[in-house]
């Protein structure tokens, strides 16, 4: 299948590793310029290296912090002047810690609303305008199926990214007459490193080993296993494509069947 993302500007936030790496190498496998930050310079560099090599395509690197709205805005002007315009963001930062309620800080909060919730209202702030001029537009936000079925011990996670949630999706029906396109997706259980601290720190609390963590996630899961990233990033490259044109306003979780609701 042709995605018809050949020549396509796409940019990715948080892109040094895990899943928003794996969007951005599949996007630029696809063809897609891709523009990549995260707030490790040697990381994000040593990632932007490896796409190239691997992809044979321009990838275009600017260390920030998502939730600095200045450092935003000038990350999106400099991959507007060297790439000509935008096509495709990718909205994505790390997530927050587990922890209860009564342990919850109120600077905790602020820290995470500013981290999830505010990351995307700076990038959806630049880049919609963007692509009103061309009329043609994928904004994706990258959250997690905790939207839909809460996970227990991520208070935070739980709250904030119900948020984001709510923010797309009525994103989603102001642009949508500009040809702007505006979906959630919702990993669940994928193995990367921030699935390593999730259960380490579990680990620490309940004295139970990282692996029988591990075991305890995969027997909630129908498919029997955690999802890998590059299963969630050939997700995000489809909506990101001219042949999801039509879909719109959507959560879509890829979790190996963990949500049990119906939508």
């Amino acid at each position: 299948m042709d995605l018809g993302l050949a020549g396509r500007v796409a940019i990715v936030a948080a892109a040094s590793k895990g899943l928003g790496r794996a969007v951005a190498e599949e996007l630029a496998r696809e063809g897609a310029q891709v523009a990549i930050c995260a707030r490790t310079p040697a990381t994000l560099a040593e990632t932007a290296a490896h796409l190239q090599k691997t992809t044979g395509r321009e990838v275009f690197h600017q260390p920030l912090d998502v939730a600095d709205s200045a450092a935003v805005a000038a990350f999106v002007a400099s991959v507007e002047a060297r790439f000509g315009r935008i096509d495709i963001c990718v909205t994505n930062s790390g997530g927050p810690p587990s922890n209860s309620f009564r342990n919850t800080q109120p600077e905790e909060w602020r820290v995470a609303i500013d981290q999830l919730l505010m990351s995307t209202v700076n990038f959806a702030r630049e880049v919609l305008p963007r692509m009103q001029k061309h009329k043609w537009g994928r904004l994706i936000t990258i959250t997690s199926s905790a939207v839909k079925q809460p996970v227990d011990g991520l208070l935070l996670s739980n709250s904030i990214r119900a948020a984001v949630t709510g923010l797309a999706r009525t994103l989603a029906n102001e642009y949508a007459s500009d040809g702007i396109t505006v979906n959630n997706v919702c990993p669940g259980f994928t193995r990367t490193a921030r699935l390593d601290k999730l259960a380490a720190g579990i680990s620490a609390r309940t004295g139970a080993k990282p692996e029988e963590v591990f075991a305890g996630w995969e027997r909630e899961i129908p498919a029997g296993r955690l999802g890998t990233p590059e299963e969630f990033g050939a997700v995000v490259a489809f909506l990101a494509s001219e042949r999801a044109g039509y879909v719109n306003g959507t959560s879509i979780a890829v979790d190996g069947g963990l949500v049990r609701s119906l939508l």
